[in-house]
């Protein structure tokens, strides 16, 4: 049986849960979240096995970080881990929208199931689905909230808002 462990830790945008497995990094949620699993399957609390996730995550939101370097335990079906792996490489500060990531993947009619994909993203803000936008660069779905997703994307452009929260 797995070990399963959380900690709760503050950010800009509302308090997040992290949730490892077995000491590595399986999920980030937000508070109110879409697809946010019932919080007793996020096992004990225990704040040890996140002490590099809190410390990227906190660089993160201070502007000195722009990538994740974090071992990950993500479950999800094939398709759901190639959309994944494809989100982590959007650059910060850039966006892609659902179809350039379908072509990307060599299926440019996968838009919807890229959406699907990306809505079910366990790890949020580590795996930026945050910087996939609708085919007009309209900001469509997010788990978060449109609001986040907005105010994420404005912070990796440039607009901060350092030490508030939502």
């Amino acid at each position: 049986m797995p070990t399963v462990q959380h900690t709760v830790v503050d950010s800009p945008y509302e308090p997040l849960t992290l949730v490892a497995v077995d000491g590595v990094l399986s999920r980030v949620h937000m508070t109110g979240q879409r697809h946010r699993p019932p919080e007793e399957t996020f096992g004990d609390p225990d704040p040890r096995p996140f002490g590099e996730a809190v410390r990227q995550l906190d660089a993160y939101f201070a502007g000195d970080l722009t990538a994740f370097d974090l071992p990950l335990h993500l479950v999800g079906t094939p398709f759901q881990l190639r959309v994944w792996e494809r989100l982590g490489l959007i650059p910060y500060g850039e966006t892609r929208t659902y179809g350039e990531l379908a072509e990307e993947l060599g299926n440019p009619g996968a838009s919807r199931a890229v959406g699907l994909a990306n809505g079910k993203n366990p790890v949020s803000i580590i795996v930026p689905c945050h910087r996939v936008v609708g085919a007009g660069g309209g900001l469509t779905g997010y788990g978060g909230g449109l609001d986040r997703k907005q105010r994420l994307l404005a912070f990796e452009s440039g607009a901060r808002e350092p030490d508030v929260l939502f």
